[in-house]
């Protein structure tokens, strides 16, 4: 199960309220700052502005590829860990906007992780150190740390263990 809370809204659906759940400004903000990052070839630059105009957390070498797609409602709810790699066109959500309500959660990414190009990533969801997510992934439920997960509905094809067998396999060949 996902780690979101929840907030239920009265009337017109959760989305047309969206102005009662955040500024305008703040989302204004965000769309400007993740529309430059998503075309700014130069990663310094991209993590620096995701942290100093949108609060995220990037660790240090991370690499966030061209046309990610950040949460522009929550951007400060994403977290990515030292040393990983976000790949192209990849969408992180921190929120979900329902008819009766919406629901907001913390994205945990972990250091050394791999996300593969065009994958999306829903809000409460922690993925752990030294995961591999494959290319075209829905992540819809916590990854655990050393797997290797992919598919939609997402799956777990390698565990930790898996992998390291496979990999102290290729070492010796």
């Amino acid at each position: 199960m996902r780690k979101t809370k929840r907030y239920p809204v009265e009337g017109s659906n959760s989305l047309w309220q969206i102005y009662k759940t955040v500024p305008f400004w703040k989302v204004a903000k965000s769309f400007v700052v993740i529309q430059l990052a998503r075309y700014t070839p130069y990663i310094g630059l991209k993590n620096w502005m995701y942290r100093k105009f949108l609060k995220m957390k990037v660790g240090d070498q991370t690499a966030v590829a061209l046309m990610v797609m950040m949460d522009v409602m929550f951007p400060e709810k994403i977290s990515i860990g030292r040393n990983s790699i976000i790949g192209y066109n990849t969408t992180i959500l921190a929120h979900e906007y329902l008819i009766k309500e919406y629901r907001l959660g913390d994205v945990i990414i972990g250091d050394e992780v791999m996300i593969g190009a065009n994958s999306t990533i829903l809000p409460g969801v922690t993925i752990g150190d030294g995961a591999i997510v494959s290319a075209g992934t829905l992540v819809h439920q916590d990854v655990p740390a050393g797997s290797f997960v992919g598919g939609n509905p997402m799956r777990v094809i390698y565990t930790k263990e898996e992998m390291d067998e496979r990999n102290n396999v290729h070492f010796m060949e």
